[in-house]
């Protein structure tokens, strides 16, 4: 922990690291669109037609769990109608006239791709295949998605069904937020009653952290993949759409992200610095970060950050005041900003007396104490 005692009206704090691999061009793949998406923060590592409006075919599955999993209960009891067990493709075999349990459908869609456990969810969620596919693009709507129309909760090819992989590596992101959804992707086999199902996602069993999520394919789509790893705190999405080679080329782009970038804390958590307090009950304040200062860079950066803040503070600060700014640099370009506020409150001793002119001067800090932290900042 450092005293801030510098005798200039913002003092600022250096601390480089230096860090040895260097980042290479992403890996050739086949994927007629591709994204490779940090999970925590939306950034954007590769993207080939990222924002392009394609089929998607079961990987629609995503955004119907995150539609069901927003408005039912996992255990509310679904009785299986006739129709929904007729629908075509790919099936967890439902039983007409028997119930499931939503959790146990979400199982059966995500993991069996269940076209028949899409469409029960869907209407005991919307009431109908019509009613939830408005659920769906109301949801695509407020997560401002741009690229992506929904038209049923399975995926079969449809007229304005269709999404972009950009989109879907949104919507997984978010899905992915949920523990119960994140634990269904995650889970190799489940069982139902006499039945279990085994996960369509190979990655699950032959790539070093992978956690999910999705497979897809028609005909018209090709296939399609959705899927999402971790290794050292570092989570990514990646999507595939129209790739003849997608299992390959998700190890591909995994491995070579993993190998040139980290997710790196750049701000200590907990008190980072103090600074000196005029007038008060004690001597100094502690300041913090207002957020984890977690940021994505190249294994080859150089990483400075900078700490702007005053000289000294007048009593009468609040915990959770804004004090300053923290300034993260990679190779000398400001990549992040993030606001320090006081740590703890510090009141006005019982004993402090000022001058005339040092009322002044605390006068004038507490009208300004905003506006001089975030001058000329560069």
């Amino acid at each position: 922990m450092k005293k801030v005692t510098s005798g200039v009206l913002t003092a600022i704090i250096f601390l480089t690291l230096f860090i040895p691999l260097g980042a290479y061009a992403a890996p050739d793949n086949k994927a007629n669109a591709v994204i490779l998406m940090q999970a925590d923060t939306g950034q954007i590592l590769y993207s080939k037609n990222g924002d392009s409006q394609m089929l998607i075919a079961s990987t629609t599955k995503i955004m119907t769990a995150l539609v069901v999993l927003d408005n039912c209960d996992p255990d509310e009891q679904v009785k299986i109608l006739p129709e929904y067990a007729k629908v075509e493709g790919s099936s967890m075999y439902l039983k007409s006239g028997e119930s499931y349990t939503v959790r146990d459908l979400l199982y059966g869609m995500l993991l069996a791709s269940g076209n028949d456990a899409a469409t029960a969810l869907a209407c005991h969620c919307g009431g109908s295949i019509e009613g939830f596919a408005e659920m769906m693009n109301e949801k695509a709507s407020e997560m401002g998605l741009t690229n992506s129309s929904f038209k049923n909760p399975h995926g079969l090819d449809a007229d304005g069904h269709y999404s972009s992989a950009e989109d879907l590596a949104t919507i997984t992101c978010e899905a992915m937020k949920s523990e119960l959804f994140a634990k269904i992707v995650s889970t190799k086999t489940y069982t139902v009653g006499e039945q279990t199902y085994m996960n369509h996602n190979k990655l699950l069993w032959n790539y070093e952290g992978c956690l999910g999520v999705k497979t897809g394919y028609t005909i018209a789509a090709g296939r399609s993949l959705v899927s999402c790893a971790e290794r050292n705190g570092l989570r990514l999405i990646c999507v595939t759409l129209s790739d003849p080679d997608d299992w390959n080329d998700h190890k591909q782009l995994y491995d070579w992200a993993f190998s040139n970038y980290d997710y790196k804390r750049i701000l200590p958590m907990g008190v980072i610095c103090e600074l000196p307090v005029i007038s008060g009950a004690k001597e100094s304040v502690s300041i913090s970060a207002a957020e984890d200062s977690r940021i994505l860079v190249e294994k080859n950066a150089n990483i400075s950050f900078s700490l702007e803040l005053p000289k000294f503070v007048y009593a009468g600060i609040k915990a959770g005041e804004c004090a300053g700014r923290a300034f993260v640099k990679q190779n000398e370009t400001v990549i992040a900003e993030y606001p320090l506020n006081y740590a703890e409150s510090v009141e006005l001793a019982d004993n402090a007396k000022l001058s005339a002119w040092g009322r002044i001067k605390r006068a004038w800090f507490i009208a300004n104490k905003y506006g001089f932290v975030f001058e000329g900042a560069d």
